[in-house]
């Protein structure tokens, strides 16, 4: 089946020339590429994407206006479990020692972080998601030494998780 018969290369490169972002780019070269004699599988090759990719980018092209076609719609993902004053208001909190919010602890750490979350927000997180979050409030995580060994090689205290040996605190 023939694509894009009824759209001509200079209407694509016209396109271009107003697009912004890597991906409506991306489709308009597709396209212009498809129109100069390019196959859809050479296409998919190109960029890295499996041929129905190609199909679609070039199918929607036909089907919609060329401004529509080489963008695609909001895709939101999941909601936010805390509002935007809420996440403020945590990320402040975490700049603070933990005493300041009512906890008997020197540093925050991910365990506690989620303690926090889940009796100030009511707020769920898994273990990586508050390291992350923690993170996002410019905390870093300072691991500490252990002595030198006697072979010379230097050693990391840190368990694996992170959480234990080092501590967090304001970059």
């Amino acid at each position: 089946m023939d694509h894009l018969e009824n759209i001509t290369v200079e209407e694509l490169r016209t396109a271009l020339e107003n697009v912004e972002g890597k991906t409506p780019t991306k489709r308009l070269l597709a396209a212009i590429a498809y129109k100069n004699g390019i196959t859809q599988t050479e296409l998919a090759d190109w960029y890295g994407v499996e041929r129905r990719t190609i199909y679609s980018w070039l199918t929607r092209l036909e089907d919609e206006s060329l401004e529509d076609a080489v963008t695609d719609a909001e895709r939101p993902g999941r909601p936010r479990k805390l509002e935007d004053d809420e996440r403020q208001a945590f990320e402040r909190t975490l700049q603070e020692p933990p005493t300041a919010a009512g906890y008997d602890e020197s540093a925050w750490s991910p365990a506690l972080v989620q303690t926090h979350l889940e009796e100030a927000y009511d707020a769920t997180y898994s273990i990586p998601s508050c390291r992350r979050l923690m993170k996002e409030a410019g905390l870093r995580y300072h691991a500490r030494r252990t002595e030198t060994p006697a072979d010379g090689a230097d050693q990391s205290a840190q368990d694996g998780r992170g959480d234990r040996t080092g501590r967090w605190a304001p970059r």
